[in-house]
């Protein structure tokens, strides 16, 4: 018995290892595989075999490498995989060289890398635009330098047809068209700045070019990651496609396709023909197809899925996740091969993908990963031997040194690749000492980092302006099902009466109490409104805190609290004695049936204070300073913060017609005409509306927007399936939605090396106060550093820069978000208005719109996009919403 289970054992390590051996590669085979590179180098230099070689070495009118003389500002693009990155290259020269760099990263969503070649372009030239915004350069003509990471026949050095895509991409009418003519028409639709293209290259031209300012023996670039190359510099007598003889040229060598014309067949697995089988390109970039990171993780599963039919691994059973293709992700390579990592980590890796591991199980898949990148690492390791031995022959040398810039992240993160990779050209190239530098650009490692960020977790979260307009068109909707009478009811957004008839007109005097409730903290105000030679205000206020179980408790014991607060300031204030007029700010959805009446619709800001909603708040106010006693009040008005806001920067522009909240929660209110409002009797006039914005997409009309972060935000919220617009946007909810975010990358090792902290696991941690400190634009990174070590995870600079990113498209989204509804706000008063532009003033208050360092500026810009019909004026309240109030029951005063 024990003899048949150690045969059985035995027989199954053999077909394991027999799998396996398919993957090795003895010297003699990296030697042919060396030789037959060799041979397609020459076949792509002549012209005679060029249309048929299978590595076409492309010219790219480089001629020379830099010699530390190169000084100047310029702009560079760089598209290449799911991303596009925008920098500013400053070179400076003097005592010591230095390139500063600043860059941000957008996302390239998969409908726009498989739609047409004019979205892809007019998203690059979107992406550009907010770019020289963020950086202040709309008006200047910069050089550009685009970094265009797929092979293009050139005719010169800003002239590139692109031959086919690579990597995923398959736009429509881009193949044979020039890609610079491509851009700069885009940039001539959008019609917004002009840039002077001077050069396009491939990224293993911009990764040779970038490291050979730093040490100039580089003559080569290499990229190793999501997709496969080599450039170097040629002799220009052997380029037969250039006329020429003298000097050198950056030769592109597209060695992907390297085995397309089938010289390659006998290192090919059957893993291997499955993977090109099932790819967008079949037959096409074999080489690429064998060594680099958009398919390892691919090969890795088919050989997975046969092991485990065969009965080698997981007891045999294939799980539904282990047939989704792509579904293993080469950066689980690079995690299961560190030597760090302990087999449990490796089987709660393999767990996270569905599968139930044992130990031997989790022993086998490392053994597989390991066959599968050690191979790819020699096939790139043989193919720049061959690259290395032409240049030595080429210059008539026994002995070459040379240095080799490389970029990409199977390079940089792998933990054996590089090894691999230098101990096979150093067997192979034995005449040649070759160093490799990795390409240090702007955002270090991090920019590979920050690529995986936005590919998996972050590219829902932008949009494109056609989005934005779409969703301005569905508030719209929402707006008009909140006036109409029949449609009121049903309707996500409640377009609530206010009975405020206008706006402040100068003539309001008086002594006014305003009281502000609408988060956590309770203001009372005093506001003094007289006239002597001008309309002065004069206010005093005191903020009392309001405790969560208060918050949490019963409305009686909330509104004798209230009560109370308001008993001690008129002490303070020495007019118990008085029966001022009070302005009530209540932030919550009231219906109102008239001015000094307001029923609670429903509590959001986490208010849950029992036997309020249904009920109104001044009757409850009332009955609480009744109950004490000790002094009177006469509750005139009760207003939204919102429309509170519009009527305090009303009393300074009386072109005020739009109130925005930005802050704890959101919402809006606007001046609508009377005779669209179906819920209030009379036609002529005007009367504000509170739109209660922040339940827009309660009704689901924003699901394909929402995230799976969003969703597990609403599901841990007091009110599940409530306020869904305002949890996408509010401040009450970014920082949750960034630690969400975090937490999410560091389980799958994207973050402070898989490390997740008890801190960073905790409700609430990580506040929209971080946000706005992590997005400023001198100390921000700093920032990110004392906010992370504070939350345990001793961030690297990479998280650090990985986190600023989140911080920012999770901001940019509300801003975004914001813009369009407003957009659609503005939209409703040209149109009330019958006017062929908009000329008005928004009132805004919230601490995420005062303190936030980019977002007054990026909701600006988009409005002004979204409604370029309009001139409008954003003016921020200084004073809070008590003053309107204030302004609100004045007007109530004199029309009693």
């Amino acid at each position: 018995m024990v003899t048949a289970v150690a045969q059985r054992l035995a027989s199954q390590r053999k077909e394991i290892d027999d799998t396996l051996a398919t993957f090795t590669l003895s010297t003699t085979q990296l030697q042919e595989v060396k030789a037959k590179m060799r041979v397609e180098l020459e076949r792509g230099l002549k012209k005679d075999t060029h249309p048929t070689a299978s590595v076409k070495m492309l010219p790219t009118y480089v001629y020379r490498t830099p010699d530390g003389t190169e000084r100047g500002k310029y702009l560079a693009l760089d598209l290449g995989g799911t991303n596009f990155r925008v920098l500013v290259v400053k070179i400076r020269t003097g005592m010591r060289n230095s390139v500063r760099m600043y860059n941000k990263i957008y996302a390239i969503p998969l409908e726009i890398m498989q739609g047409t070649g004019e979205e892809l372009f007019d998203h690059i030239v979107q992406c550009i635009s907010d770019f020289l915004d963020y950086m202040g350069m709309k008006n200047t003509r910069l050089p550009l330098g685009f970094t265009f990471s797929f092979p293009c026949n050139q005719t010169g050095i800003d002239k590139g047809d692109l031959v086919s895509w690579t990597k995923g991409f398959k736009a429509t009418d881009c193949e044979g068209y020039d890609v610079v003519d491509m851009l700069r028409e885009a940039i001539k639709r959008r019609n917004e700045f002009d840039l002077d293209i001077v050069a396009i290259v491939n990224d293993t031209v911009g990764t040779m070019m970038t490291c050979a300012y730093e040490d100039p023996k580089c003559q080569i670039g290499l990229i190793a990651g999501t997709g496969s190359n080599v450039c170097y510099m040629e002799e220009m007598k052997n380029i037969e496609l250039v006329e020429g003889d003298e000097g050198q040229m950056c030769v592109n060598t597209e060695w992907g396709g390297f085995g397309e014309n089938d010289n390659i067949e006998d290192i090919r697995t059957r893993y291997d023909r499955e993977v090109d089988g099932g790819s967008l390109n079949p037959g096409k970039q074999r080489f690429e197809k064998m060594t680099s990171g958009m398919y390892l993780g691919e090969i890795v599963r088919q050989i997975l899925i046969d092991l485990t039919k065969r009965g080698l691994l997981f007891r045999g059973r294939i799980t539904e996740r282990l047939k989704t293709k792509g579904i293993f992700e080469t950066k689980f390579l690079s995690q299961i091969e560190s030597d760090r990592l302990a087999l449990l980590q490796v089987r709660s890796i393999l767990q996270s993908l569905g599968l139930d591991s044992t130990c031997d199980d989790s022993i086998i898949v490392k053994e597989v990963c390991g066959a599968v990148s050690r191979r790819a690492a020699q096939l790139c390791g043989a193919g720049m031997a061959a690259i290395v031995d032409k240049i030595r022959e080429n210059r008539g040398l026994d002995h070459l040194e040379i240095t080799v810039g490389v970029d990409g992240t199977l390079y940089k993160l792998h933990p054996h690749f590089s090894t691999i990779l230098k101990d096979t050209v150093r067997e192979l190239a034995p005449n040649c000492k070759v160093d490799f530098i990795l390409s240090e650009d702007g955002s270090g490692k991090g920019a590979a980092l920050i690529t995986a960020v936005i590919d998996k977790y972050l590219y829902a979260m932008r949009f494109s302006d056609e989005t934005l307009r779409d969703i301005m068109a569905r508030f719209r909707r929402e707006m008009e099902n909140g006036l109409g009478g029949d449609t009121n009811p049903t309707a996500t957004v409640k377009m609530l009466p206010t009975f405020v008839r206008s706006i402040p007109d100068g003539s309001e005097k008086g002594d006014f109490i305003a009281l502000d409730l609408g988060g956590s903290n309770f203001r009372i105000l005093r506001v003094k409104v007289s006239h002597e030679k001008k309309q002065t205000v004069q206010m005093e206020s005191q903020i009392y805190e309001t405790p969560e179980d208060i918050i949490h408790g019963s409305g009686s014991r909330l509104f004798d609290h209230v009560a109370e607060c308001l008993g001690d300031f008129m002490e303070k204030q020495k007019i118990k004695d008085k029966k001022l007029p009070v302005g009530f700010t209540f932030s919550f959805p009231c219906a109102h049936s008239k001015l000094d009446e307001a029923v609670l619709l429903t509590w959001t800001k986490r208010f849950k204070a029992s036997g309020v909603e249904g009920m109104d708040v001044v009757k409850l106010l009332n009955k609480a300073i009744k109950k004490r006693g000790d002094y009177d009040a006469d509750i005139m008005a009760v207003v939204n913060d919102t429309v509170g806001t519009m009527m305090t920067c009303g009393f300074d522009d009386q072109r005020c017609e739009v109130g925005i909240i930005i802050g704890t929660g959101t919402n809006a209110c606007y001046m609508e005409e009377l005779r669209h409002i179906d819920m209030v009797e009379g036609d002529e006039g005007r009367m504000c509306i509170n739109t209660e914005w922040g339940a827009f997409g309660d009704d689901g009309t924003l699901e394909d927007i929402r995230t799976e972060f969003d969703r597990e935000i609403d599901r841990g919220s007091l009110n599940p399936g409530k306020q869904l617009f305002e949890k996408m946007v509010s401040g009450m909810y970014m920082g949750e939605l960034v630690r969400l975010i975090l937490v999410k990358m560091a389980k799958e090792g994207l973050l402070f090396e898989g490390r997740i902290t008890p801190e960073l696991l905790t409700k609430g941690k990580f506040e929209t106060k971080h946000v706005s400190a992590i997005e400023k634009s001198k100390e921000g990174l700093t920032k990110a550093k004392e906010i992370l070590t504070r939350l345990g995870v001793e961030p690297s600079e990479d998280d650090c820069i990985a986190v600023q990113h989140v911080c920012a498209i999770v901001s940019f989204r509300s801003a975004n978000l914001i813009a369009a509804t407003l957009g659609a706000i503005l939209t409703r008063l040209k149109d009330n208005k019958n006017s062929p532009r908009l000329r008005t003033t928004v009132g805004i208050d919230g601490s995420l719109y005062k303190m936030h360092p980019q977002y007054s500026r990026r909701l600006h810009k988009t409005v002004r996009r979204l409604v370029p019909e309009s001139d409008v004026r954003f003016l921020l309240s200084e004073s809070g919403s008590g003053k309107g109030a204030a302004m609100v029951t004045a007007w109530a005063s004199r029309e009693s």
